[in-house]
């Protein structure tokens, strides 16, 4: 879902948290082609890697990850 006001322009994507696999969803910049970063759970509050990839405003792919501790 693509959220947009006067200066923002934001997507909203649903997953599955690779550790209590809840289904959640982040807010997601698509001005920034390729991404790579962590965000946490709103769930279990564990940290999530996000490799989110967009064309033109579109998602083109996107990977959520555990990360090994």
């Amino acid at each position: 879902m693509l959220l947009t006001n006067k200066d923002i322009t934001m997507f909203e994507h649903y997953f599955q948290c690779p550790y209590c696999w809840e289904e959640i969803s982040m807010l997601l910049d698509p001005s920034v082609k390729y991404q790579a970063y962590v965000e946490d759970c709103e769930v279990c509050c564990n940290p999530i890697e996000l490799h989110p990839r967009f064309e033109e405003l579109e998602l083109l792919s996107f990977e959520a990850s555990s990360i090994e501790q």
